[in-house]
């Protein structure tokens, strides 16, 4: 037999906290219904690459063939119970179970593939009061790609930007003694806006007379 102090019930204490043992039998039944023992828990997935991201409905990217951990935690109520994490595709279902350490749990997946695209929640189980109960996470998304892009764009492009600048680099110093590389600029500059030629043709004369009239007034 239990006591429950009703005022202190009332009062808003928790339940644990409003009960006592009672040394004979009694009648009496109460009738209780609880409601939301368990907070919420939370389901994140790191990886080397995308590093962490909490549970969202756009979901989250990992790379194919990757390593990638999916954590299930929740804040301290209870101490033990076990997290279940349950995931979901298109063609499978698969339920991985973990006991709590320091309220929370990490699933490792050591390569991503395409069998891991799907959706995945964290279930919170505790048996308390000689019941169990449980707690589900939000859904996530879970999206596998191909790192090929991913290489070219980070590995590819700043390669070829690199050797075209080095490129341009040496084609200057070789011309330089002949035309210099601003006046190069500047009739590629000319010929992408689409200044006609006759128009280079005289601006290329006027700078030849200027170089002769120089030269003259040197002798």
């Amino acid at each position: 037999m239990w006591r429950i102090y009703s005022h202190c019930v009332q009062s808003g204490s928790a339940l644990k906290d409003c009960v006592s043992s009672y040394s004979f039998s009694s009648s009496f039944i109460l009738d209780l219904i609880c409601s939301e023992l368990l907070l919420q828990p939370i389901i994140s997935v790191s990886s080397s690459m995308y590093g962490v991201s909490e549970a969202q409905q756009q979901g989250a990217p990992v790379l194919r063939r990757s390593t990638f951990t999916i954590c299930c935690s929740i804040q301290p109520q209870y101490p033990g119970g076990s997290f279940q994490l349950t995931f979901t595709s298109s063609n499978s279902a698969h339920n991985y179970t973990q006991p709590a350490v320091n309220h929370s749990a990490h699933f490792l997946f050591p390569a991503a593939g395409s069998a891991h695209q799907g959706s995945y929640s964290c279930v919170y189980q505790l048996y308390v009061f000689n019941h169990t109960f449980s707690s589900e996470s939000r859904l996530l998304s879970i999206t596998v790609l191909d790192p090929t892009p991913l290489i070219i764009k980070a590995v590819v492009l700043p390669l070829t930007l690199l050797l075209v600048t080095i490129a341009l680099y040496v084609y200057c110093k070789e011309n330089k003694g002949r035309m210099p590389c601003r006046q190069k600029n500047a009739e590629l500059v000319r010929y992408k806006l689409g200044v006609p030629a006759a128009e280079e043709e005289e601006e290329e004369e006027e700078e030849e007379e200027e170089e002769e009239e120089g030269a003259q007034g040197a002798e």
